[in-house]
Order: C-alpha cells, then sequence, then structure tokens
C-alpha cells in the first residue's frame, strides 16, 4: 500500500524545497511537485504544455483532469512506497477528485495533508526575489496568492474533519522546518 501525504502552502512557502530535502533524505519516500512536473510539461514544448502554460502564464489553475491525471502517474509509477506531493490540492475540485478517487483505489492512503504556514508578506518577498520565470512577477503572485487563499478554509475544514490535517509555520529557517516535517513523517509512517 502507497502511503501519500500532501504539502500545501502559498506560494513561496517553501513546501517544494522541505519536500525535496526530505526525500534526498530518505531513500524510502519519493516527492513530486505538481508545480515542477507542470512545468516540466511545458518546458517540453508538448501539445499539453501548450494548453497548461495559457493556464500558468496568468496563475490560474489547470484543468483538473490534466492534473488529477499527473498525479496518479506519479503516485502509481513511484519506486518508493511513502510519496509526497506538494501544491495540491488548490482547489475545491481537486480535493473532491482526489478524494473521490482515493475512496474506490484502495491501495493508496492518504495519511497527511500537511499545511506549509506562513504570512502573504514572507510568500511574496520570496517569490518576488528568485524570480524563476512568468509565473513570479508581481500580478501574477497576486493573482496566485488569490486562487490559493479563496478555498483555503474550506480545504482546511475537510481536512480537519477527516483528522489529517497537520500545520507547520513555514517562518523559520529550512531546516527547522525540514526537521519538523520529517519528524512528523515518521511519526506516521
Amino acid at each position: 500500500m502507497k502511503k501519500l501525504f500532501l504539502i500545501i502552502g502559498a506560494p513561496g512557502s517553501g513546501k517544494t524545497t522541505d519536500a525535496e530535502l526530505i526525500a534526498k533524505k530518505n531513500e524510502n519516500i519519493s516527492h513530486y511537485s505538481t508545480g515542477d512536473m507542470l512545468r516540466a510539461e511545458v518546458a517540453s514544448g508538448s501539445k499539453r504544455g501548450q494548453e497548461i502554460e495559457k493556464y500558468i502564464s496568468k496563475g490560474l489553475i489547470v484543468p483538473i483532469n490534466i492534473v488529477i491525471e499527473t498525479i496518479l502517474n506519479a503516485i502509481a509509477s513511484a519506486p518508493t512506497d511513502v510519496v509526497i506531493i506538494d501544491g495540491y490540492p488548490r482547489s475545491l475540485e481537486q480535493m473532491n477528485k482526489l478524494d473521490n478517487y482515493l475512496q474506490s483505489h484502495k491501495e493508496i492512503n492518504l495519511v497527511s495533508v500537511i499545511e506549509v504556514r506562513v504570512s502573504e508578506e514572507t510568500a511574496r518577498n520570496r517569490v518576488l526575489g528568485r524570480a524563476r520565470g512568468e509565473d513570479d512577477k508581481v500580478e501574477v503572485f497576486n493573482n496566485r496568492m488569490e486562487v490559493y487563499t479563496q478555498p483555503l478554509n474550506a480545504i482546511r475544514d475537510f481536512y480537519t474533519q477527516k483528522g489529517i490535517l497537520k500545520v507547520i509555520s513555514g517562518e523559520g529557517t529550512v531546516e527547522d522546518i525540514v526537521l519538523k516535517m520529517q519528524e512528523f513523517i515518521n511519526s506516521k509512517i
């Protein structure tokens, strides 16, 4: 059985960096970033990548069918039984679609949803400071924050009711955040 951990957080919360470091330190954990997977598809120049680019360049959510297919492929092909996916879910539709899938696929157990919580100021400073690409401009950041925060309370409530939401502060050093997250994940696997 695959044990799945989802990591959510604002743009610039550090969720991808945290998850990458945990996976590097633990050969029994695979990590996938929805953002990185989607950006890689864009970079490939494929037809799907061109479609994804239309959404990413505006800070909008990529259509559910593309994201779900990408995530399910990652989980299925993961070389380990513990999988961390960051950047998902970003909408109620994504959350519900994954929940429905997991109810009918008992070989995957959603162990926890970890929220890396940071202030909007911290997120803004980190994202605008890295200038990685099109999605790191002020207008796009503002739109991404709105897209992230709009469904956030409902997502938190859903996973809190299931008893699987864990909040970790993303305001400290990377080392401290990774240590807290690593200890939590280890306590669940």
